[in-house]
């Protein structure tokens, strides 16, 4: 006789189960929202230079962050200033400078471990977060001269006017079960899409190009006028908490993360020949306990790690960490199919002009 498996009080099936029957009332909020702010009858705040928005239509982990690294350096003879929420950021002013453009005054715990991470990545570009974004832009472009602002998960901020959205999907999971939260993925109807200038799929490798290519066609049919542009990931190499990067060997290793899609992070450590003995996943932006953190370094040295591994996000949390193993961050860059930049500049001229 099988053993009955259990319910799993925080999967995500589960929830959207019970969060069905809402989806309809969230979906027509949203449409209402967006038509309100079409009208005109919510204020759209605009600044003085371009405005480019990275966002996604589904709820978790689509490449948000180096989409906007990416851009900031692709667009590097422009003086930039990135604008993010700073989601589990302590700092809570109107504007918090996670970065001035020379050097990163906020820490995670302050900023907010993707807003210092993008600091961090990003020399000579400013960093700034605030809840209601329009504040941070305009400081970034009056206080400290910013040319382009590169609006971070802004697809559904509706009160900041862009003049180039960006969608992303990831290639694995794309809209999820296609219904909208709470019974589902999605931020919003499908119908939202429609605002966006182009949409890109992430994470797409050898594996998953055949579906890569499938959703692809797939956005061409449904909106024509709007392209498609498919991103990969590239192994850099390894970065210890203080040091240089290295390159990626072959080892066994420990590996632990708090992201959205953690097994996604597994799967880049095994694409790039790592040995992983021991993995934990852990809730998106998770804050790290020296208890939890010893905890994973005893159980990966018990399945025989030589070190641990990490993300780059993770890890602009974990400076003060004391275990027994190494600790490394996984470099992973963005890689973009052709084309893609020569869309951004056209798009960028065409405000220009």
């Amino acid at each position: 006789m099988s053993k009955k498996k259990k319910i799993n009080p925080d999967s995500p099936n589960l929830l959207y189960f019970f969060g069905r029957p809402f989806s309809p009332l969230y979906s027509g909020l949203m449409v209402a929202r967006q038509t309100l702010y079409q009208k005109n009858f919510f204020k759209r705040h605009k600044v003085s230079v371009p405005v480019i928005s990275v966002g996604n239509l589904t709820l978790g982990g689509t490449g948000k962050t180096p989409m906007v690294i990416y851009l900031a350096r692709l667009l590097n003879q422009k003086k930039i200033a990135v604008v993010s929420r700073g989601y589990r950021g302590k700092a809570r002013g109107a504007v918090n400078v996670v970065s001035d453009g020379h050097k990163v005054l906020l820490d995670a715990n302050q900023a907010g471990d993707e807003p210092n991470l993008m600091a961090s990545s990003l020399p000579g570009v400013a960093v700034l977060t605030g809840s209601k974004r329009i504040n941070p832009a305009r400081y970034g472009v009056e206080q400290l001269g910013a040319e382009l602002v590169i609006l971070d998960d802004g697809f559904q901020h509706m009160s900041l006017q862009r003049d180039v959205d960006i969608v992303l999907f990831r290639v694995d999971t794309f809209m999820g079960n296609n219904r909208v939260f709470p019974g589902g993925d999605m931020r919003e109807p499908l119908a939202a899409l429609r605002r966006a200038n182009c949409f890109v799929l992430t994470c797409v490798d050898d594996v998953n190009k055949a579906k890569a290519d499938a959703i692809q066609q797939a956005l061409e049919k449904k909106f024509p006028a709007t392209p498609v542009f498919q991103a990969s990931y590239e192994a850099v190499g390894l970065v210890p908490a203080n040091g240089d990067v290295v390159p990626v060997g072959s080892f066994s290793c420990g590996a632990f993360c708090g992201l959205a899609s953690p097994h996604h992070f597994r799967k880049s450590l095994e694409q790039i020949g790592l040995d992983v003995v021991f993995f934990k996943g852990f809730a998106d932006h998770h804050l790290y306990s020296k208890k939890e953190l010893q905890r994973v370094a005893k159980l990966a040295q018990q399945a025989g790690a030589t070190a641990l591994v990490t993300t780059e996000k993770d890890m602009v949390k974990l400076a003060a960490a004391q275990i027994n193993l190494p600790l490394y961050a996984l470099r992973m860059e963005m890689m973009m199919a052709p084309g893609f930049a020569d869309f951004i500049e056209a798009r960028l001229a065409s405000v220009a002009e």
